[in-house]
């Protein structure tokens, strides 16, 4: 068997992803000879056929099937290398691009990026401010180098630093219900009312639905300050952090409803970032940081 390049396994590669020598070309910016000439010498130097040129599609023999699982493996590490000698070559990172989720309290996650980032005057604080399913979604698609929110922790992209646990609490203004108020409420009675949910940043994630009545007439708001204003005012019920609200629980000011029906929700609280992808100096240095200083919300 002959050495190949790595040149080679990018346009296999591209011929198995795209189904086609021509959509491959397009793909790789080359033309459709070079291509044709680049799988032919692979399947030379291997001394087997890895493609099925057989149909209107080119399809993948089942060696070519077999190959192109350890190619892609070889590519992504590729990948990796490549993106790690360029953090390389920049030194230092001159900014972090971080994500406060709507589960995060604002003045501890302020308190812990400030402790940090006073010490780091030549690498700017990047941040921003997502909701629900928006930092995860943010993160898959590199455009953020951590988040403090929920993840799902089954994703193996991710890896993450607990925090804490966050408690969300079903509550309502006194006199906002047409009923005693109590932990045995069902949807059914609280459908006719005004539910406050807040907006999900996620552009392309699958609606998740935090104990959201359906059918219920709903008020949605950017924030959780804006809801717990909007229940307050006898606006509308929803559930808010309990950080958030204890001393409005404790002086009568909202009352829980929380019961068999609506039992409320226990969020982990994490920092998170993506375990497939190279981080810089001060990422890391942020990494440990947040780790040396657990814990942090509970």
């Amino acid at each position: 068997m002959q050495p190949f390049t790595l040149q080679e396994i990018q346009c296999f590669d591209a011929v198995a992803r795209e189904g086609s020598f021509q959509a491959a070309a397009l793909a790789l910016n080359r033309s459709h000879t070079a291509v044709f000439a680049a799988i032919a010498k692979l399947e030379g130097s291997l001394g087997m056929a890895l493609l099925d040129r057989s149909g209107y599609r080119v399809g993948l023999t089942e060696a070519g099937r077999s190959f192109h699982r350890k190619a892609q493996a070889l590519l992504g590490e590729m990948e990796g290398l490549r993106l790690h000698a360029h953090q390389l070559s920049m030194g230092e990172e001159t900014h972090l691009r971080v994500i406060l989720g709507d589960t995060c309290p604002l003045h501890g996650g302020l308190q812990l990026l400030s402790g940090f980032f006073g010490d780091c005057p030549d690498t700017r604080l990047d941040l921003h401010f997502e909701t629900i399913g928006g930092p995860s979604e943010r993160l898959l698609l590199d455009e953020a180098d951590l988040i403090l929110h929920w993840i799902d922790r089954s994703d193996p992209r991710f890896e993450w630093i607990d925090l804490g646990t966050i408690s969300f609490v079903p509550v309502v203004a006194p006199g906002f219900l047409p009923f005693a108020p109590s932990s045995s409420l069902t949807p059914e009675q609280m459908r006719g009312l005004t539910q406050c949910i807040i907006r999900d940043t996620a552009q392309n994630a699958p609606n998740t639905n935090f104990y959201v009545v359906e059918g219920a007439p709903q008020c949605t708001v950017g924030d959780h300050a804006m809801k717990k204003e909007i229940v307050l005012r006898g606006m509308a019920w929803g559930h808010l952090p309990h950080f958030m609200i204890e001393e409005e629980l404790r002086k009568g000011r909202l009352l829980s409803i929380a019961g068999r029906h609506f039992p409320g929700n226990d969020v982990a609280l994490v920092a998170a970032r993506r375990r497939d992808r190279p981080h810089g100096p001060v990422a890391n240095r942020l990494w440990d940081y947040i780790t040396r200083h657990l814990p942090i919300f509970g």
